[in-house]
């Protein structure tokens, strides 16, 4: 039981804040957010430096085709983009 009650105590802890997200589009965009924040966690993967990096490879042209490559599951920390 305490795994599942760590695992959705964010989730619980934020049920307040999130209802005044602003608008119904910016309560789709924090979800988005959560969920991306979720998945970089359950891969393992750090959130704060998996946005920076593809925040930044976006910003610098990364494929528009390729964005799969982006994704948390296929991201690696070793592909940083050198700025």
């Amino acid at each position: 039981t305490n795994p599942v009650e760590r695992a959705i105590r964010p989730v619980a802890l934020g049920r307040k804040n999130h209802l005044f997200a602003g608008s119904d589009g910016g309560g789709d965009r924090w979800a988005v957010l959560c969920s991306l924040i979720e998945t970089c966690k359950l891969n393992d993967v750090e959130p704060y430096e998996y946005l920076r990096d593809v925040l930044t490879r976006m910003v610098h042209g990364h494929a528009i085709n390729r964005l799969d490559e982006l994704l948390p599951w296929a991201w690696r920390s070793n592909n940083h983009v050198k700025t």
